[in-house]
């Protein structure tokens, strides 16, 4: 059985959500951050980084969020053997990772970055209900999830002005599978 390894407040959640999405069955290994068990040898030898999520899944190792998202949606996801459509997949969970969250996320950028991110992405989705038309795919576990974590962490971000992303903040959050992983 594939096992994901988090900690309690970490980006595993995400990995946690697309496992959901995909009924993939997994076994939470919750690892006591304060108390260093990210830094023992025995998680070492999964991420030498020390850093979580991490999964294991039969002989194979991996870590980054973004990375296990696109290895799962490859492995369980039937997604079309496109290069493009793989490519695009990539791109918003790359974009997730490297772009949208630093830019949300790290103060120094956010006056900056957050309107003209916002303003495209709900231009993008006044047209069309998730990111790549009408099917939910992993682009909106990693797009999804960050913007969830806007009104859970930055409690003075003013979402108001794009109503669209709004709406799909919503459409993702009320899933049953987003719930699940949200569950403590």
């Amino acid at each position: 059985m594939l096992k994901l390894y988090g900690g309690a407040f970490s980006r595993a959640t995400i990995v946690k959500w697309y496992l959901e999405e995909l009924s993939v069955p997994y076994e939470f290994v919750l690892l006591d951050m304060q108390n260093g068990e990210h830094k023992k040898p025995e998680f070492l030898a999964i991420n030498p980084i020390g850093k979580v999520p991490a999964i294991v899944d039969g002989d194979f190792q991996l870590w980054e969020s973004g990375a296990i998202l696109l290895y799962l949606a490859q492995k369980y996801g039937n997604l079309p053997n496109s290069p493009e459509y793989k490519a695009t997949l990539t791109q918003w969970v790359l974009f997730a990772n490297a772009t949208l969250g630093p830019g949300v996320f790290v103060e120094a950028n956010r006056d900056r970055e957050m309107p003209r991110l916002m303003t495209a992405l709900n231009s993008i989705l006044e047209k069309q209900p998730y990111l790549l038309g009408q099917e939910f795919s992993v682009a909106d576990v990693a797009v999804g999830s960050m913007l969830a974590y806007i009104p859970m962490m930055l409690k003075e971000v003013d979402l108001s002005p794009y109503p669209a992303v709004l709406d799909y903040m919503k459409r993702v959050t009320e899933r049953p599978a987003f719930q699940k992983a949200m569950q403590r």
